[in-house]
């Protein structure tokens, strides 16, 4: 599945300021920084969320949840390089 669920291209995003950048190559990534360390609760995040997690169910594609979990990234101003 790990195939089925990467990105073209990886997402970098840094959740703090004193933590690494962290490259995200797949929705697997996306959705655990989404459901573990992403710094605030919003709709984006939420709307992320979903899109993460219907590539998982085989619902959806990866370009559609890398659309929105970079939305929710540059919301949160955690996004390095998209």
């Amino acid at each position: 599945m790990a195939g089925l669920s990467r990105f073209e291209r990886p997402v970098v995003v840094q959740v703090s300021r004193h933590s690494s950048e962290r490259i995200v190559f797949d929705v697997n990534d996306a959705a655990a920084i989404l459901l573990r360390d992403f710094p605030r609760q919003t709709e984006k995040r939420k709307v992320a969320m979903d899109a993460c997690l219907q590539v998982l169910r085989g619902e959806a594609h990866p370009p559609a949840a890398r659309k929105a979990f970079v939305a929710a990234a540059l919301e949160a101003k955690i996004l390095r390089s998209d």
